[in-house]
């Protein structure tokens, strides 16, 4: 279809339309076969551009998580910093301390 199409821009008109529109389509066809070649095998062809942007894509969500996690590390600190018993607790939880005179029950996980 799309041949007879393209025959049929080719044979209308007179030899020297013929031979115009021959030219340009050669002109045409050549022109973005070397495009095509120029962005697929040059150093810095198309498929670097895209990786490139999905690796810079992937870094500004790491950035951003770990912006969130300072903020939240951050807020935690102030609060350990500021409150008594709040370290009290942090340290009794998650660093196993006891105070004397304490009953500490160790609990393995299987």
């Amino acid at each position: 279809m799309i041949m007879n199409r393209i025959k049929d821009i080719l044979n209308r008109g007179s030899e020297d339309e013929r031979k115009i529109k021959r030219s340009f389509v050669r002109y045409a066809i050549v022109l973005t076969v070397a495009m095509l070649a120029f962005f697929l095998f040059k150093t810095d062809n198309i498929f670097r551009w895209i990786e490139a942007g999905i690796t810079v894509h992937r870094q500004e969500r790491k950035i951003e998580n770990l912006r969130k996690e300072a903020e939240r590390l951050d807020a935690r600190t102030k609060l350990l910093t500021n409150d008594r018993d709040t370290l009290e607790q942090y340290a009794r939880e998650e660093l196993g301390f006891a105070e004397p005179g304490d009953d500490v029950y160790i609990i393995k996980d299987k």
